[in-house]
């Protein structure tokens, strides 16, 4: 009876998962704050990493009108987007990237044998501080943006935009534990992962418009950097039918980043039946 129950009870298994997550989460926040000198150098390194993100707003703004048909304002809209959804990637999953180093040291291991999902597991193992600096620069430059633009803040638009972010962030994290999978299959080094950061840090800030037509496919339907935020802005500033995608799928945005979680989370499952140890 109680095991039918349990299996009965996905809402309450949730709810238990969930305070287990905050239980951890407080603990490493906690143990970081033992050394406030140290936490807030991180924050602040994270404040210093996105300096190239500032200067290359500070130049676009005083310099150009705007670029690809879009306005300075509506470009640093795209760029705060995207920075937002990186923090918090960075603050909740940036552990996927750990991953081929979880599994050469040999806590993949330990993880299988605890009665707690393992990704879950690798999620919690530690706490990326630099999150904080990363969402401070984010702030900023969205206060920036707002100032320059002229957006209705309708109910609409406001769970539009929690929706986009969430989005954003949920398919970062599908492209780094889709990775990830990689490595609980051959073991090796971070460098793949890393690269893919780097390019969808790099080309996200952009608009897709600016991109010929084959990098407008890659950045669309292979690598989709342009769900994170530049199609999620374009619906927010009112440029839907000028994306440069069809108007639904533009509008459907948020919704690309649940579905390609899923998808990865799929695939992490089927990875995770097949790892082998590296010990043997």
């Amino acid at each position: 009876m109680a095991v039918t129950e349990f299996r009965a009870s996905p809402v309450r298994r949730f709810r238990r998962y969930l305070r287990i997550y905050g239980r951890i989460t407080a603990l490493n926040l906690r143990a970081r704050l033992q050394y406030r000198g140290e936490f807030a150098l991180e924050v602040c390194n994270g404040i210093a990493w996105q300096a190239s993100v500032v200067i290359f707003t500070s130049v676009l703004i005083t310099q150009f009108p705007g670029l690809g048909g879009w306005s300075a304002g509506g470009l640093l809209l795209i760029v705060s987007m995207r920075m937002f959804c990186h923090s918090f990637f960075v603050l909740f999953f940036f552990n996927v990237m750990r991953v081929p180093f979880l599994v050469h040291d040999g806590k993949i291991d330990g993880f299988l044998v605890r009665p707690f999902p393992v990704y879950s597991q690798v999620l919690l193992s530690s706490c990326c501080i630099n999150a904080f600096g990363d969402m401070t620069v984010a702030v900023a430059l969205f206060v920036a943006a707002t100032k320059r633009l002229s957006l209705a803040w309708t109910p609409g638009a406001i769970l539009f935009l929690v929706a986009a972010l969430l989005g954003g962030v949920l398919l970062e994290a599908a492209v780094q534990t889709a990775l990830a999978c990689v490595s609980l299959r051959f073991p090796g080094s971070d460098t793949l992962s890393s690269w893919v950061g780097d390019l969808m840090a790099t080309f996200g800030n952009y608009p897709l418009t600016i991109f010929p037509g084959a990098l407008r496919l890659t950045f669309t339907f292979v690598l989709p950097v342009a769900f994170v935020a530049y199609l999620p802005a374009a619906v927010l500033v009112g440029d839907v039918h000028d994306s440069g995608i069809s108007a639904p799928l533009t509008l459907l945005s948020p919704l690309v980043g649940l579905l390609a979680f899923f998808a990865a989370k799929s695939l992490w499952k089927r990875s995770l039946r097949m790892y082998r140890s590296p010990g043997g």
